[in-house]
């Protein structure tokens, strides 16, 4: 165990409770104690330090795994144990508490990674470091030049009182109504609201890689461990900590 003190809410990450992006929320709403002390997002620990979380101690450290799941529509990515739609009950099985990197929307399909390693998940999901994920899309109109350009140059579009622009992207189109997109930023149910600023509905929506991790023929519903050279290259990720 690394003796070098830690930003909490990274430690927190690191010792696969979460998130760092989490771990931060729960340090913010005081769910969060050091020592017996209110934790603040300042404190440095170590493995010397009783760090608890909801009143429970914080496990030091479990083995990492790595998996892949091919989430089929009408599974949620909440956790909530009285939900039958939930991505929980798809957890539950597992040898280790994980949690999904990111989310896909109750209505899409595809691509998640589970892990417990939550600077990985750091590295994956943070803005700054523009990973690509990639999505087969169908929609409901003919796909246009223009609208392809539109996308690939970036569009915006308002929710309530904010307004979002989406980076600069590639796509590729595959027929008629389907395309292939490839993203990195993960906004809101980015691809919808990309889409329907410019007329277009999605009525179908799966990703297909995240990183180096490709969906493949993982059949629907189906979790599977990542290993091997593929695991090596995405744990690469993690050896630069700088964030």
């Amino acid at each position: 165990m690394n003796q070098h003190p830690q930003r909490l809410a990274k430690w927190i990450a690191a010792n696969g409770y979460c998130s760092r992006r989490n771990a931060e929320r729960l340090i913010t709403t005081g769910n969060v104690s050091v020592n017996g002390l209110p934790a603040k997002h300042t404190d440095l620990v170590t493995a010397t330090d009783q760090i608890m979380i909801n009143q429970q101690p914080l496990q030091i450290t479990p083995a990492r795994v790595y998996y892949k799941y091919h989430k089929p529509v009408g599974v949620d990515c909440n956790i909530k144990a009285d939900d039958a739609a939930s991505l929980y009950h798809i957890l539950q099985p597992l040898p280790q508490r994980v949690f999904a990197v990111g989310r896909l929307d109750k209505d899409s399909s595809g691509l998640l990674l589970l892990t417990n390693d939550g600077l990985l998940c750091q590295r994956l999901i943070h803005p700054d470091f523009y990973h690509q994920k990639s999505y087969r899309v169908k929609v409901d109109s003919t796909i246009t030049t223009q609208f392809i350009c539109n996308l690939q140059q970036g569009v915006s579009w308002q929710l309530g009182n904010n307004r979002y622009t989406s980076r600069p992207c590639q796509l590729r189109q595959l027929t008629d109504d389907e395309f292939i997109i490839t993203l990195t930023q993960g906004l809101h149910r980015q691809i919808r609201y990309m889409c329907k600023s410019q007329g277009v509905n999605v009525i179908e929506l799966c990703r297909i890689s995240l990183h180096n991790i490709v969906l493949d023929d993982l059949t629907l519903g189906a979790t599977e461990p990542i290993a091997g050279s593929c695991l090596d290259t995405l744990l690469q990720l993690t050896i630069s900590n700088s964030i």
